[in-house]
């Protein structure tokens, strides 16, 4: 049997109330949660390979795009929170079989995520060239910072249909499709960035003969051996933005049309309906979205603050700080991978009524994930000085980010528990008190701490009070998790 048709029989299975023992569940949470995981593993090696390009300019080049990496996220993360209220719904729908009611949403999702995200490219673009200075950066990096940002800032209509449309296939169960495209756009974004960071260049070839007699005019033959220009545009930092830009446009195209023409279940030529969003419709996805938005808004609000404290440490720990943060998702993408599967299988099981169902798929991802990323952290400690090395040439920078990832690691198994159960809690429509457990987490303790231990440690000290606040917080979602109320959230007549 193969991949799909296993996938898609117990997904039935929930659908129509069949019996899934536990080694079925986990079957099931497997196949989900791979694809993603993939996906969010080779989008970290996009990373990995951006920060090296950019790095091997220097640490002001990575320094500029460190600066504002925190508003960047505030912005993606606003246009994720935007479509996760309308494909929650979808999984609900699709767990209770009613397929036209979920083609309903698809359709009214699109105008209504599309126009807020222009929304918010018209505020990046207008804040870009403030943005900088707003946040402490040194005239050095400035203006590069703020050229990142702007071109981000005109991506993000992309980023979210990207968003939105990759969510509603992973709903409907279909994880592999998201996880190739999202594949492939890390490898556009690699090769976009290779030919517009940099400028036209001459590689020598270690062989004095070709294979072939047809070249072109690249090819040429010096002191007996040849070589290849390659061109490029020489565009820095720009360059790197621009590219990823490019690999988004083309993705979400594709993402686009995967969803709404080729989906069994979502595809919108089955039946008609209106695009522009109904009330009730609305009304369900800013109870679900609201929450999350909020939270981001206050969250980045703390990251920011962040890199505040962060920013007079001076360059090499702004520098540092940016490529801690690349190499650490090496850890904690799994747990996003699995926090997806985690929400499609609660949210569908909980659509069908089987809240027993529900809470066994919230152990077996759980589980998976503390795991996961458990293992991920050892390699992230053992290899970290390595990674570093290929990233970028200062040997300041690869000191400083290897020792503060090695405070860090610690944290990476109660950082998984709290990510797979915001899962679990967002599949059950339970957005509300998990976003306030969050932003009273990293206010509280990460922000207080930060501030107190950066004059005295550092950068190091910023990272100790990281370590201490997700260790925290994974406490206090498992007890969550622990209780159940969890499952109030979505309806009292569920199974």
């Amino acid at each position: 049997m193969n991949y799909t048709q296993s996938k898609d029989q117990l997904l039935t299975l929930i659908r129509e109330g069949g019996k899934l023992d536990w080694t079925a569940q986990v079957k099931l949470a497997a196949l989900l949660s791979f694809p993603s995981m993939l996906a969010q593993m080779v989008h970290i090696l996009m990373q990995y390979i951006d920060a090296s390009m950019v790095g091997s300019l220097g640490a002001h080049a990575s320094a500029s795009i460190g600066l504002v990496s925190t508003t960047i996220w505030l912005f993606g993360s606003l246009c994720s929170a935007a479509s996760v209220g309308f494909y929650v719904q979808v999984a609900h729908r699709i767990g209770a079989c009613d397929f036209a009611g979920a083609r309903q949403v698809l359709r009214q999702s699109f105008l209504a995520c599309i126009l807020f995200a222009l929304v918010l490219s018209g505020i990046g673009v207008g804040i870009s060239s403030h943005l900088p200075h707003w946040l402490g950066g040194g005239e050095d990096i400035c203006h590069d910072a703020s050229l990142y940002f702007m071109f981000f800032s005109l991506c993000l209509p992309f980023s979210m249909l990207n968003s939105l449309c990759a969510g509603m296939l992973r709903c409907s169960g279909n994880m592999h499709i998201p996880s190739l495209l999202n594949v492939g756009m890390c490898l556009l974004d690699v090769l976009f960035n290779w030919l517009l960071i940099f400028p036209s260049r001459t590689y020598h070839l270690p062989f004095n003969h070709l294979p072939f007699t047809d070249f072109s005019s690249e090819w040429s033959m010096v002191n007996g051996q040849w070589s290849i220009t390659i061109p490029g545009a020489g565009l820095g930092v720009a360059g790197a933005v621009l590219g990823t830009a490019f690999a988004f446009v083309i993705c979400s195209g594709l993402m686009c049309y995967f969803t709404v023409v080729r989906s069994k279940e979502l595809s919108l030529r089955q039946d008609s309906g209106t695009f522009i969003p109904q009330l009730s419709t609305l009304r369900e996805s800013i109870r679900i979205a609201a929450p999350i938005a909020v939270e981001h808004v206050i969250l980045c609000g703390a990251q920011i603050v962040s890199t505040l404290i962060v920013a007079p440490l001076g360059t090499i720990a702004i520098a540092a700080n940016s490529f801690g943060i690349t190499v650490e998702a090496l850890c904690y993408m799994p747990g996003y991978g699995i926090s997806d599967a985690a929400t499609t299988l609660v949210g569908q099981s909980l659509g069908a009524g089987r809240r027993l169902l529900a809470r066994s798929f919230g152990h077996i991802t759980l589980s998976m994930g503390m795991g996961m990323m458990t293992m991920m952290a050892i390699v992230m400690y053992t290899t970290s000085p390595a990674l570093m090395t290929l990233m970028t040439p200062d040997a300041t920078v690869q000191q400083l980010t290897v020792e503060i990832l090695r405070i860090e690691a610690f944290a990476e198994p109660m950082f998984a528990a709290s990510i797979v159960c915001y899962g679990i809690f967002v599949g059950a429509r339970d957005t509300l008190i998990p976003c306030t457990m969050n932003l009273s987490s990293i206010w509280l303790v990460r922000i207080v701490l930060a501030y107190f231990l950066a004059s005295t440690m550092g950068l190091r000290g910023v990272w100790i009070a990281m370590t201490v606040e997700l260790c925290f917080r994974g406490i206090i979602f498992l007890l969550r998790f622990r209780t159940d109320s969890w499952l109030k959230a979505f309806s009292p007549s569920a199974k």
